[in-house]
């Protein structure tokens, strides 16, 4: 029904004179973007949908390459015309030649996956996020360029859209024969398990708002990621690297294909690499370079990003490679074609992290705070007039904050800062002092007649969290994030204030499940990470009730042991060594332990089924395990 509260709202005339004054601001389009995007077209997938290997309710199919059919056209005036101008290019899908023997396949997943004709096979770049988007990206090489098998794969870094649909391209009986290398950098193994663990619950829950995950495709809801369609749903797994650059000017010769490598770390990811081929004169910038400004800091939640040195490894890249290379590609975006659009792409990507570090932190020495470094930044006009640097999903407003919190934390040098309340409690005062709830929802009217929706959004806030049951403070602050969803040229901060949109109107999303770490990441994870991530699930308060508690923790298939002590209700654990005098002795095969991490078990089960047991004090070894604290997927985030 039009009249129902709860369905999408028009633009209002506020918005959609905002939105006609950012177009009026945006740079001349020479087509040259576009250009890029549909050059070395070969073919696409016949069928849309690409099923899942194991469906769920709500998630119920991999992928559809259909579901971004409806951009085309003008921008309607419920999405930025910048964001609209990316999604159209985002939207395209198929096998592309980027030059003889080199060839991509994007849209079908956030990123993109790059097959490189070998002297047997194929060598294969980021292998995508599932197995079945990687499976069908392959099986579409296959169907137009012939059968061959990969012969070779390299992860550029260690985030899961870069290598967790390996399975899809490779058999992994293949990779354990030796058959098939598998290279990624120095330090990969450990990262991509770390960023799963130890934040992980958190992390999943505030990616269904970054990404849009359970908000409708279309022009009212999520449109764009920004830096590709959005996230698929399926199978991933973690195989491991079989080698490992470890320093830049490393070579390596895949298959009959000569690579050199350049060592990234602590950029867009952790552990990250360049590399170029020098027969070929191709230069790939793995994800430090692509089609939008990236983030500095991931709103889903991530260590902060080091922007200088992210700025200073393009420079190295640039110094190494920028006249001798005559075409670039990335793991998401298009490729740029000839030695000066190269360089100058290089450039401005490089100037652009440069700038987001050093003008907020020229700021912060001044004396600024995050907010206000954020209100007085924004790009120069040589980086504005490039549509490359745009923040279709980074953004200059929560980067160069992102870059304040890594030199300087959380604390904004305000006294008032130290000790806030807890936002139920905030929230109840501020409604107070702004004369009780009838008054505070009259005025947030008022303001969202006027068009100051940022202000509605975040008054409403405390309302909301004052009283989450007052319908009319929810649809309101819904109303309001909608319209700030439709202004953002930002991706995620579109999909991010629609959901809490949706949120608002309907109740959070509820399925009864948990949050664990995948199998195939437990498998991947060393006994530290087991059992920092245990530490993390113990409930302090009850846990410190047990008193001090010693363990020794066997796995006899291994051949390993683990130094357990629980101390002041903190968990700590030491592989390699072992108590004189444990309180108790826990003894299991290690994939007995993958499988209590990756389920969320309880110790006592495996004991019954004989896959573990327990000497000593067990009745305090089963207490400890009790106090373990289970992570809902859908904690809820607009609402107390």
């Amino acid at each position: 029904m039009a009249d129902d509260p709860r369905t999408p709202k028009p633009a209002t005339p506020h918005t959609r004179t905002d939105l006609d004054a950012f177009a009026a601001s945006l740079p001349p389009d020479d087509g040259r973007d576009a250009a890029n995007v549909a050059r070395g077209f070969i073919a696409t997938r016949v069928e849309p949908v690409i099923d899942k290997i194991d469906p769920n309710p709500w998630m119920p199919i991999a992928w559809d390459l259909s579901r971004s059919d409806f951009v085309e056209g003008p921008a309607p005036d419920t999405v930025n015309p910048a964001l609209w101008r990316q999604a159209g290019f985002n939207a395209q899908h198929g096998l592309y030649e980027i030059c003889e023997g080199f060839y991509q396949v994007r849209g079908f997943d956030t990123s993109c996956v790059t097959f490189i004709r070998g002297d047997r096979g194929w060598v294969v770049i980021d292998p995508l996020t599932t197995t079945e988007t990687a499976r069908a990206a392959y099986d579409l090489v296959t169907e137009h360029l012939g059968e061959r098998l990969v012969t070779a794969v390299i992860y550029t870094h260690s985030h899961l859209d870069h290598y967790g649909g390996v399975l899809g391209v490779v058999d992994l009986e293949r990779v354990e024969s030796g058959e098939v290398p598998i290279v990624a950098p120095e330090g990969f193994l450990r990262e991509a398990v770390a960023e799963n663990v130890v934040a992980g619950p958190a992390m999943s829950r505030r990616t269904t708002y970054q990404f849009g995950l359970l908000i409708p495709w279309n022009e009212h809801g999520h449109v764009d990621q920004g830096l590709g369609k959005g996230l698929p749903t399926g199978s991933s797994a973690l195989v491991p690297p079989t080698i490992d650059i470890t320093e830049t000017g490393q070579e390596l010769v895949l298959d009959g294909v000569r690579i050199e490598f350049q060592l990234t770390p602590e950029t867009e990811a952790p552990a990250e690499m360049h590399f170029y081929f020098p027969d070929h004169r191709i230069l790939c910038m793995a994800e430090n370079c692509t089609a939008t400004m990236h983030n500095v800091l991931t709103l889903r939640g991530a260590l902060v990003r080091d922007t200088l040195m992210w700025s200073r490894y393009i420079d190295e890249a640039l110094d190494r490679w920028g006249d001798e290379t005559d075409i670039v590609f990335a793991s998401h975006g298009w490729p740029h074609w000839g030695t000066d659009a190269v360089r100058n792409y290089l450039t401005n990507q490089r100037d652009l992290y440069r700038w987001l570090h050093d003008q907020a932190m020229r700021l912060a020495n001044l004396g600024l705070t995050p907010n206000e470094i954020s209100a007085r930044i924004d790009l120069p006009p040589g980086l504005w007039e490039d549509w490359l640097c745009h923040g279709y999903y980074g953004t200059v407003s929560h980067n160069v904050r992102a870059v304040y919190q890594r030199y300087l934390g959380w604390y904004d040098g305000h006294p008032s800062s130290l000790d806030p309340y807890e936002p139920v409690e905030a929230a109840a005062r501020y409604v107070e002092f702004m004369g009780g709830m009838d008054t505070l929802l009259e005025q947030a009217r008022a303001s969202y007649e006027g068009g100051d929706h940022r202000w509605v959004a975040e008054v409403l806030r405390h309302a909301v969290f004052a009283d989450p049951t007052c319908e009319e403070a929810r649809l309101l602050q819904a109303d309001a994030f909608e319209q700030l969803a439709y202004r953002a040229e930002s991706g995620p901060w579109r999909d991010i204030y629609l959901t809490g949109a949706q949120e608002l109107r309907n109740g959070s999303f509820d399925v009864p499940a948990m949050q664990r770490p995948r199998p195939e990441i437990a498998r991947g994870m060393t006994l530290q990470q087991v059992f920092d991530y245990l530490a993390v699930r113990v409930d302090g308060p009850p846990a410190a009730d047990l008193g001090h508690l010693t363990i020794n923790w066997q796995l006899p298939d291994t051949d390993e042991v683990v130094r357990v002590e629980l101390s002041n209700g903190t968990l700590h654990s030491t592989p390699g060594r072992s108590h004189l005098s444990p309180d108790a002795v826990v003894t299991c095969d290690r994939t007995a332990l993958n499988e209590l991490v990756a389920t969320g078990g309880h110790l006592a089960d495996l004991g019954g089924s004989g896959a573990a047991t327990v000497s000593g004090d067990t009745g305090r070894v089963l207490a400890l395990w009790d106090t373990l604290t289970d992570f809902p997927i859908f904690f809820r985030i607009i609402e107390p």
